[in-house]
């Protein structure tokens, strides 16, 4: 495992850092690689119930790809292709996650860490918090894969608007434009990203995740099967359902064994 993505754990909530800080939490071809598969194993454990996702310190969640390692590692196309194809299977772990990901972010949040935090389900940044892509500069190309979450987000249009201006915008038009979920102060991100967190966590899990594949299953056009239909009512079967509406009457607070 790369050091520069550490992980740690709090009970079901666990927090995968960027951890890079000296670079302001650059990525490298590793670190994507190394997220992607993170991602993956942080997905397989039933026992959590929600991922954080942040850059390490709080001047930036990350402002993209390290250009220092463009000589050597997307120098021409055959070489870019195979960059590519690591950042995109790591997107794709991170949009196929089956626990909620919340982005906190700190700082600055551009290029590749835009792209990390538009995958993530909520994003809470900081007042001070700046975002964009201007990587029309680098006289680069934000691929397919890598705009997918930016136009499922902020619509095509407003995706153009950024690509082609290459503006650095602040967080209240990041809001605007739909790419963060709240701005608190920027002393408070941690801890709201936290609380977060909590309150995902207290719900029951098996919800969690049918509702975040129901999600996805909406974002496709094709109509939706008999079984597709059905899916929405297996909650009633499972010891969490029945955990839950006991602990409503009795007025207790519910604790649920992801079943």
């Amino acid at each position: 495992m790369d050091a520069s993505i550490a992980v740690s754990r709090e009970g079901s909530i666990a927090t995968v850092v960027l951890n890079r800080p000296d670079k302001l939490n650059a990525l490298t071809k590793a670190m994507w690689q190394s997220l992607g598969e993170t991602i993956d194993r942080l997905s397989a454990d039933d026992s959590l119930h929600c991922v954080i996702v942040r850059g390490a310190g709080e001047k930036a969640f990350s402002p993209g790809n390290d250009i220092a390692e463009f000589e050597s590692e997307r120098a021409n196309k055959a070489q870019a292709i195979e960059y590519g194809g690591v950042m995109h299977a790591t997107s794709a772990a991170l949009a196929r996650c089956r626990h909620p990901l919340v982005a906190q972010i700190h700082g600055i949040c551009v290029g590749g860490g835009l792209e990390i935090a538009t995958l993530c389900d909520l994003r809470i940044c900081g007042t001070s918090s700046r975002f964009g892509a201007p990587i029309k500069n680098l006289g680069l190309v934000m691929a397919y894969p890598e705009m997918v979450p930016l136009v499922r987000l902020a619509g095509a249009d407003v995706a153009l608007e950024i690509l082609l201006e290459g503006r650095i915008f602040d967080a209240q038009e990041a809001k605007d434009k739909r790419l963060v979920t709240r701005i608190v102060a920027d002393a408070d991100v941690a801890r709201e990203a936290r609380a977060t967190a909590e309150r995902i966590a207290e719900g029951a899990p098996l919800v969690a995740r049918w509702h975040k594949k129901f999600a996805r299953r909406l974002a496709d056009p094709h109509p939706l099967c008999a079984a597709e239909h059905d899916e929405c009512f297996d909650c009633f079967d499972t010891e969490d359902f029945r955990i839950g509406y006991r602990a409503f009457l009795a007025k207790e607070k519910p604790r649920f064994v992801g079943k």
